[in-house]
């Protein structure tokens, strides 16, 4: 089925839930899995003036974070999968597009907020990106949705306390 799967990874419930579908289509298939974490760079302005000490501070503090995420990712495959890890200093865009382009992948499994068409574009949706320009197939995954507790039944709550 799948030989070599790449999964965008930042920590996120939608990038949980991408991985955990990840794996078990990895451990299905017998692929291999190939793990990407983007590092979140500090803002060019951060690097002028006064703040140049505190973005280098900041900037080593996100990549230290990055590989945090990346190794907490790396735990949670199994031992008998192949994974392979890459941790990029480049924006996440051009670090899938380049990746699946050069990576000999077969499938791309990532996370989607679900910020919908206009916001997407708005915002600049990296799954509307890849999906829209991948040559491989891209299985997005949204997270579980938080389960709500349903609401007292008033008619119920109000016989039980006339009852007391």
């Amino acid at each position: 089925m799948f030989h070599n799967i790449l999964v965008s990874y930042d920590g996120s419930p939608h990038a949980e839930r991408a991985l955990e579908e990840a794996i078990e289509l990895a451990q299905l298939s017998h692929s291999r899995l190939t793990i990407l974490t983007a590092i979140t760079r500090c803002p060019a302005w951060a690097y002028s003036g006064p703040s140049v000490a505190a973005a280098a501070t900041l900037s080593t503090e996100l990549e230290n974070e990055a590989a945090n995420v990346q190794r907490r990712a790396i735990e949670r495959v199994p031992n008998d999968l192949p994974v392979t890890k890459i941790l990029t200093h480049e924006p996440v865009v051009k670090a899938l597009m380049k990746q699946i382009k050069e990576g000999r992948h077969d499938l791309v499994v990532m996370g989607s907020r679900g910020f919908g068409p206009v916001r997407g574009t708005l915002l600049g949706s990296v799954s509307q990106h890849v999906l829209s320009h991948s040559d491989v197939p891209v299985l997005i995954m949204h997270a579980d949705p938080e389960p709500v507790e349903p609401a007292p039944d008033p008619v119920s709550s109000a016989s039980s306390s006339e009852a007391d």
